[in-house]
């Protein structure tokens, strides 16, 4: 599709030295789109030019660097990177030069740099160094693309001196042609360029070279399959280009190809010892790391519009018949990673919820040196190294959204030898996590957080822990599990007291993995010493996420709908009670008990719910699931009040406040508490409403849609598949009518 012309162009004259295929694809581009008045094409070989002329990359072009840069504002240097220093000498003793915006798409800036000081004498305000990170197997310039350079990175290394117009200038012209605009220092591009291009072209340029030189490789070539021609492939570059890199960037290239070497040889090290977990390690850490890669290459264009906001639109008419079995339990999907990384042995999962915030966990473990494999269908092995057995990750761990991930890593990072900095996503930034950090602190940690006891959270190893008991001043999963597991690595005994009832996955596993802990009433308690033996878990179908098609059921006509193998934990079925409390017909079928954790299919059929006040002893054995349960309460007859609930203002965002607007915009009369909430059931419409990243905000309101007279656009839902990756696919399974749309 051809170009579309701005309507303004963005400069005067472009002047671009060199038509081969990158220098030809921006002048083209740039003439297409109407980015400046006149394109003006230079290059040494006249046959070059000519042909220029007629595949319109130019409105002119000609052999003389001279008159091709008079009256030039922008000049784009497309030369070799050795090149490029003699152009700079020639373009110092042009007037233009001293005025015109200078830039370049070499793939060494260190040497460019170099090259501008000495031809200047100093570097000119308008330099703006770049390189453009793509190309193509085509070459010269019949092979210009204008849209060469659309999703692509293109990086600037603007110096100190650049002026802002000029930088500003640069970069429009490239996001004008679609490319994505990242600014760095000059050497960390040589730095990143050098692991990620250069070093792989040393590679195969030297493998193929030393297989060509040996008679008896000769099979080799004739019989490859298709990962050696993948691999090799590059070996068809441009060999003078290649020597000018490598001698351009040669310090960059050396301290990556060093770093290899020792890799390399600790490799055959272990191939030698036959030391088959290393071996494991390095292939699951590369396949994960190469799918990631493939991931944002694949998606890169689907995720920039992520990044503008997903809307889930929830259409009324829908109904809720079927069976379905929805994602593996996430707080149990975590646990079964983290201790099974400390157990001794292979663990075995199946089950294992893919989710974001799972996945975090996983390559966090990953990072301090714990194989992994998979998940695949839900199923992972779990390489366990023992309790002294992680190693120093590589740099800070990231776990994204995930506050599970995050206090529960506290807890066992405060009992290793090394530092560790645990970091998060804009969302979890904002969330509180001195709760977890302070009792530590009592144990002996050293810790240090963000403003206001956010993240990040820098861990300080080499602490001797102290067990303590602890009364937790409010009811939370969580911090009850991170003390506990820092108790593993505390001297003498650790005992929590909570003040109301939570999730006792962590006391369950860890009795599981044959770890002793004591439970006594509202106190759980456990003594260093012990070692954890690796097992094999089944995980359970996630009752947070088996909530949304509960109410869905409860609130739609004429619904049947059976929910497989939910795990039914008595500290996790509050929202059954709940629901059960309000009139709901639910009935558990099928109970067994697998892996220590019970299990039961879950019957819904609809019924005639009624508004009414929450027990407060329910309250933290529901307190995920409240969003959904304040969607039953809108559909129920009367009021219903919540108390006790003031978690609820410091999750993923304020959901109080967050659900009750957008009731509000439905139409449904609500009153909220410092701890609650007051819903007067009725009638629902539709209209915009605003989930905030909050994932169960935005499923939420895609069940009120089954009693909506309007649709619904929930704006914000793009952080669903952290929790629940296939909800869409399961809504349409049922008859709901919920599918999803890129925002503007």
């Amino acid at each position: 599709m051809q170009a579309q012309p701005t309507e303004t162009p963005l400069t005067g004259q472009l002047t671009v030295v060199g038509l081969g295929l990158i220098g030809a694809s921006f002048a083209k581009a740039a003439r297409e789109l109407g980015l400046c008045r006149e394109v003006v094409g230079v290059d040494s070989n006249a046959g070059t030019c000519r042909t220029a002329l007629q595949c319109a990359v130019a409105d002119r072009t000609t052999s003389s660097l001279q008159e091709g840069c008079a009256g030039a504002d922008v000049i784009l240097l497309a030369v070799p990177v050795l090149t490029a220093g003699g152009i700079l000498q020639q373009l110092a003793g042009l007037p233009e030069a001293r005025t015109a915006v200078i830039s370049d798409v070499g793939s060494v800036k260190g040497v460019f740099e170099r090259a501008a000081r000495q031809a200047f004498g100093e570097l000119p305000a308008g330099l703006v160094p770049g390189h453009p990170i793509a190309g193509s197997e085509r070459s010269g310039v019949t092979a210009a693309n204008t849209g060469l350079f659309r999703q692509h990175k293109v990086i600037l290394t603007p110096h100190a001196g650049s002026s802002t117009q000029a930088v500003t200038l640069i970069t429009q012209l490239w996001q004008r042609m679609g490319a994505d605009v990242e600014h760095m220092s000059v050497q960390q591009h040589d730095r990143v360029l050098a692991a990620t291009s250069h070093l792989p072209h040393l590679l195969a340029f030297g493998l193929v070279d030393s297989l060509a030189r040996r008679d008896e490789n000769l099979d080799i070539f004739r019989y490859a399959a298709g990962g050696f021609r993948d691999f090799t492939r590059i070996a068809a570059s441009d060999p003078q280009m290649w020597h000018d890199i490598f001698l351009s960037n040669r310090d960059a290239v050396l301290q990556q190809l060093d770093a290899l070497t020792d890799d390399l040889a600790t490799l055959r090290q272990a191939m030698e010892q036959g030391d088959g977990r290393y071996l494991m390690g390095v292939f699951t850490r590369a396949r994960v790391a190469r799918e990631h890669f493939s991931t944002i290459l694949a998606q890169r264009a689907y995720m920039q519009t992520m990044d503008k906001e997903l809307i889930f639109v929830a259409q009324p008419g829908g109904s809720a018949n079927g069976t379905i079995r929805v994602p593996g339990d996430k707080s149990i999907s975590h646990r079964t990673i983290m201790l099974g990384s400390l157990a001794k042995g292979t663990t075995e999962v199946d089950g294992f919820l893919e989710g974001e915030d799972a996945l975090a966990t996983i390559q966090a473990f990953r990072d301090m040196g714990v194989v992994i494999e998979g998940p695949v269908e839900g199923r992972v092995v779990i390489h366990g190294v023992g309790l002294h057995g992680l190693q120093p990750p590589p740099g800070p761990i990231y776990v994204g959204n995930s506050g599970t991930t995050m206090r529960l890593l506290s807890g066992i990072l405060a009992g290793q030898a090394f530092d560790t900095t645990l970091t998060g996503d804009a969302s979890l930034s904002k969330r509180p996590m001195n709760r977890v950090a302070q009792p530590l602190r009592d144990m002996g940690a050293v810790i240090e957080t963000g403003p206001e006891g956010r993240p990040p959270l820098t861990i300080r190893g080499g602490q001797s822990l102290t067990g303590m008991h602890y009364d937790m001043p409010m009811a939370s999963a969580q911090v009850k599990s991170c003390l506990l597991l820092a108790g593993l690595y505390a001297a003498g005994s650790t005992s929590v007291s909570e003040p109301a009832p939570t999730r006792d996955h962590s006391e369950r596993m860890l009795q599981g993995f044959g770890y002793p802990v004591e439970v006594h009433g509202s106190v759980a308690k456990l003594e260093s010493g012990h070692q954890l033996s690796a097992t094999r878990i089944e995980v359970p179908a996630d009752i947070s996420s088996a909530a949304f098609f509960l109410v869905a059921a409860s609130i739609a006509e004429n619904a049947d709908v059976t929910l497989e193998h939910v795990g039914i934990n008595p500290t996790r079925t509050g929202v059954i009670d709940i629901l059960k409390l309000m009139g709901a017909d639910i009935s558990i079928e099928r109970v067994r008990v697998i892996g220590g954790e019970p299990v039961a299919d879950l019957r819904v059929r609809s019924a005639q719910l009624k508004g009414i006040e929450i027990p407060e002893a329910l309250v933290p054995l529901a307190i995920d699931e409240f969003p959904v349960l304040f969607i039953a309460a809108a559909c129920a007859e009367g009021r219903t009040i919540l108390r006790g609930a003031e978690e609820l203002r410091v999750k993923e965002c304020d959901r109080i406040e967050v659900m009750a607007d957008g009731l509000r915009t439905l139409g449904v009369q609500v009153e909220t508490l410092p701890d609650g909430i007051i819903i007067e059931g009725g009638p629902m419409g539709g209209g915009e409403v605003w989930a905030h990243g909050d994932h169960r905000i935005a499923m939420s309101f895609s069940v009120a849609s089954l009693r909506a007279s309007q649709p619904i656009r929930i704006h914000g839902s793009q952080h669903v598949a952290t929790s629940f990756p296939n909800f869409l696919q399961l809504c349409a399974r049922l008859g709901m009518r919920v599918s999803a749309e890129v925002g503007q």
